[in-house]
């Protein structure tokens, strides 16, 4: 690991990649590392490789296999995520299959749609919903962490708001009364089942002794 402080006496960057090339998701872990000294980015050429298949039945197996498989591309820390929107009325789907419930080649907006059909006809606590997020870091062929955390929500009867992305205009947080699609970023960060693992993992990573 660097050195962690700089000649001026600064904290110097603790940089990692992010197995992914979702743009939406590079944005929000570049603001939730905002005023910490992590700093973030993709993996280069992600889209190029051979994708790594998420078979795995839970998503903490999902995201350590993308960390030990997307860590043979790169010498520095390698963070891969897996995320997924667990509806216990259908039971537990979309889970694993989160990104992917339209199918392979389905949009966010199809697997929206497909989320609202499956819900139809439900109401009060079958709507209940939450959203899981681990992330694994890893380098060189080696797990170096696994984190995770979750939030809990509602599935809403239709899409609200124009933030975020995938789930996040039928997400409804109760507490607040609006989707993770209608709130700021500064306040999903606070709030979002991302911003927690996300505020475990860079505990981990600015301990003096990691």
């Amino acid at each position: 690991m660097a050195d962690r402080d700089n000649a001026a006496g600064r904290p110097s960057p603790i940089r990692f990649l992010l197995a992914s090339s979702n743009a939406g998701k590079l944005r929000e872990y570049r603001e939730l590392a905002r005023n910490s000294p992590l700093d973030v980015d993709l993996l280069p050429s992600f889209s190029e490789l051979a994708t790594f298949e998420e078979i795995a039945p839970t998503l903490a197996e999902n995201a350590v296999g993308k960390a030990l498989y997307y860590g043979r591309f790169t010498d520095e820390l390698l963070a891969a995520e897996d995320s997924g929107l667990v509806v216990p009325a259908l039971g537990g789907a979309p889970g694993v299959y989160s990104a992917r419930y339209a199918g392979p080649k389905g949009t966010e907006a199809e697997c929206v749609r497909k989320l609202l059909g499956a819900m139809e006809g439900k109401r009060g606590s079958e709507r209940r919903a939450h959203f899981v997020c681990v992330i694994a870091l890893a380098r060189k062929g080696r797990v170096l962490a696994v984190v995770s955390d979750f939030v809990e929500g509602l599935i809403s009867d239709e899409p609200r708001g124009a933030h975020g992305f995938g789930y996040d205009p039928v997400f409804l947080l109760p507490d607040i009364g609006r989707t993770s699609a209608e709130i700021p970023q500064d306040e999903k960060n606070r709030l979002s089942h991302r911003g927690k693992a996300f505020r475990k993992l860079q505990a981990i990573l600015t301990n003096p002794s990691f």
